[in-house]
């Protein structure tokens, strides 16, 4: 059984830019962002990788053609070869009415204001969610004529929850889904037993009242990219305690005793909101400019984001005895909210996968049509199943800019500890290796290195490498065996995706400053020798040669690109800072 999982839509950039203005700022509010494919053979994950890291389009919605054809070339197949093929949207026509439903009884919007909603539902269902739309995108871009009997449509909450599901090993698990919306739904959440999927519906938050999109809205007000930026929000909060009481909690938000939420969004949501936010903060548009007045309102956004969903997860915890919960969507992305979920929580363990956004619907999506059709998917939790490069590959690289840079290739077993000799002063290195990581986070293969014990790495690495605001906080990448010596770990054991924010211990603030935010938190990566073993086989000998247990790892990428797919993207980059080095494989490169 060969599945093809993907998401991404052929016109939704144009289609929203036109009827929903979706364009500067707002360019990521649409259907279909951080497009991408994934190949399950056999019910195992061979082969996934976002369109962005081919196009070099940073979350791109455009078809992911490209992903596809990726995917089907490293397993030496064709479309033909394919049994089915899962898409990670299902515009039924129940969703579809409900969205007729939620425009028609608007009584806010007048008949002219609800019959212009109508054309453009009309417009966007007829171009992008109709089944014809979905096969003639397909055709267009691929040239392959999809047979509707092989085409599986799946939830777009379902390919998430897919995802957390059997990335997290499977098993019994309560699970909370959130984002921005899918088709019509912005929240789920339910249990998983026995291998059945049971959703609390009377727990479901529609897509008029979406967490993570007061979120963005509060990330477009800060002056950031919506759908993009809200991680920088959460950066932001670290630096202040949210004000008492929260304004958006007294005037936005208001909360049900049953764990459920009304958030309303008006006709005009972004001005609207923007005079609230103005008037509640004591602010103006000169105000969001100021560094104090922007923590404080990202503190209360934090805050509210928090509370809403602690909220959620104490009705969740009443209403499912099962021990773990699995929590998937945009917003499991807020990895400081999803350390304080667990440890205020009665569950033992949470589970947040490396594809918990849109990128990993496509891996969710296929492993619910492998499981339909018959075959239970039985994958490994490794996110490396992007593109590798051999040697030839990477020396042709070189050749390509033998005019900027000069390059030793090493022997594969002198490389962790060549590196690690560098990195004992404030050496910043670019590292590239083996197969690309899948998902937002550089996970060790496509990375920038340094030493954190120095105080001013960060901003060096911000200013003069990522080029990005100086306020952004780093990770850092420790051995599991040691994270505990240096972290305060709590219900956690390891945190291989850095999805989860913990304190470090005080003993180790100063020795690993450059790898600790300004709140004395790190958003830690766990290594092991099986999950990677280069990596791990770096920090040891860095470990050895410094006495510092951990790196800081930051992703292969500057401000406003894609984290690097192939040797010349990662020498281009390289050649755009201020890095000191770049390991390419067992290649070490440096400028002339």
């Amino acid at each position: 059984m060969i599945v093809l999982g993907y998401n991404g839509f052929g016109r939704s950039a144009e289609i929203f830019g036109r009827l929903f203005r979706a364009t500067g700022i707002d360019r990521h509010l649409l259907y279909g962002h951080d497009s991408s494919a994934a190949l399950v053979i056999d019910g195992k994950l061979v082969a996934a990788v976002e369109e962005e890291r081919l196009n070099r389009e940073k979350k791109t919605s455009s078809f992911p053609a490209d992903a596809m054809r990726w995917c089907l070339d490293s397993a030496g197949i064709s479309f033909d070869d394919v049994d089915k093929f899962a898409f990670s949207w299902q515009f039924s026509q129940d969703v579809v009415n409900k969205m007729i439903t939620e425009i028609t009884e608007d009584h806010a919007a007048t008949v002219e204001q609800k019959f212009a909603r109508l054309e453009r539902l009309a417009e966007t269902h007829a171009a992008m969610f109709s089944e014809a739309a979905t096969e003639a995108d397909f055709l267009e871009h691929t040239g392959h004529r999809l047979d509707p009997q092989k085409l599986v449509r799946v939830p777009h909450h379902m390919a998430h929850l897919m995802t957390g599901y059997h990335l997290s090993g499977g098993g019994d698990a309560a699970f909370l889904v959130s984002d921005g919306r899918a088709e019509w739904l912005s929240s789920i959440m339910g249990e998983v037993r026995d291998g059945e999927v049971k959703v609390f519906d009377d727990m479901t938050i529609d897509s008029r009242h979406s967490l993570a999109m007061l979120f963005s809205v509060v990330t477009r007000y800060l002056g950031f990219v919506p759908n993009n930026d809200e991680y920088k929000v959460m950066g932001l909060a670290g630096y202040g305690p949210p004000p008492e009481p929260n304004p958006f909690l007294e005037h936005v938000v208001e909360m049900r005793p049953d764990g459920t939420y009304t958030i309303p969004y008006p006709a005009n949501a972004v001005p609207a909101y923007y005079e609230l936010f103005d008037r509640v903060f004591g602010g103006d548009a000169g105000c969001r400019e100021e560094f104090d007045y922007r923590v404080r309102v990202a503190s209360a956004a934090q805050h509210m984001l928090e509370t809403v969903t602690a909220g959620q997860m104490r009705t969740l915890e009443t209403r499912s005895d099962l021990p773990r919960v699995i929590f998937e969507g945009g917003l499991a992305l807020n990895c400081v909210n999803n350390s304080k979920l667990l440890e205020r929580s009665r569950f033992e363990g949470m589970d947040v996968s490396f594809g918990a956004s849109d990128v990993g619907v496509a891996i969710g999506a296929a492993l619910f049509a492998s499981g339909q059709a018959g075959t239970p998917p039985r994958i490994s939790p490794s996110p490396y199943l992007g593109p590798g490069y051999d040697g030839p590959e990477i020396q042709a690289a070189l050749q390509q800019y033998a005019d900027q840079v000069v390059w030793r290739e090493l022997d594969p077993g002198d490389v962790p500890r060549e590196a690690a000799n560098l990195m004992r002063e404030r050496c910043v290195i670019g590292w590239f290796q083996g197969r690309m990581e899948y998902g937002p986070r550089a996970l060790g293969n496509r990375s920038i290195l340094a030493n954190p014990r120095f105080p001013d790495i960060k901003d060096i690495i911000n200013e003069r490498i990522k080029h990005r605001e100086q306020f952004r906080p780093f990770a850092p990448v420790v051995l599991e065996h040691l994270a505990p010596e240096v972290f305060e770990l709590g219900k956690k054991t390891s945190s291989p995706y850095m999805t989860f924010v913990v304190p470090v211990r005080p003993e180790y603030r100063e020795k690993i400053q450059g790898a600790c935010h300004v709140d004395a938190t790190s958003r830690i990566q766990t290594v092991t020798e099986q999950s990677n073993p280069l990596l791990a086989e770096l920090l040891r000998e860095f470990t050895e040669v410094t006495g510092i247990p951990c790196l800081i790892n930051t992703s292969f990428n500057v401000a406003g690109e894609p984290i690097v797919c192939s040797p010349a993207d990662a020498l281009s980059c390289f050649l755009k800072t201020e890095m000191d080095h770049l390991f390419l494989g067992n290649f070490l490169v440096s400028r002339i």
